[in-house]
């Protein structure tokens, strides 16, 4: 019953017979020529010039938002440890009304 029982594979019925290989088109390999790539148009957009203010504009903007994701990342850090320290006064103090009885 908890054996499990596998199929068996049916028995080809009729004569089987091997495929004829056709040989009236013999294939001869050849190296494939490749075809020239088409020359790549010109870009109709000017490339882009840094000027000194636009440096420094990147510059002032990157600075930024490296102190704004700080400024989050750390207030997130203080709020986990304001409830650590938070949640052990609150084991002590449980923990000392507890002993007393």
């Amino acid at each position: 019953m908890f054996r499990p029982k596998l199929p068996t594979m049916p028995q080809p019925t009729g004569l089987v017979t091997p495929p004829a290989v056709d040989e009236s088109n013999p294939v001869t390999p050849t190296t494939p020529v490749p075809h020239p790539l088409p020359a790549a148009p010109a870009s109709s957009r000017p490339a882009v010039q840094l000027t000194s203010g636009s440096t420094l504009a990147l510059v002032g903007g990157g600075a930024a938002v490296v102190l704004v994701v700080g400024a989050v990342l750390v207030s997130m850090l203080l709020a986990v440890a304001v409830t650590a320290a938070s949640v052990a006064v609150c084991a002590v103090v449980v923990r000392s009304v507890l002993k007393d009885h």
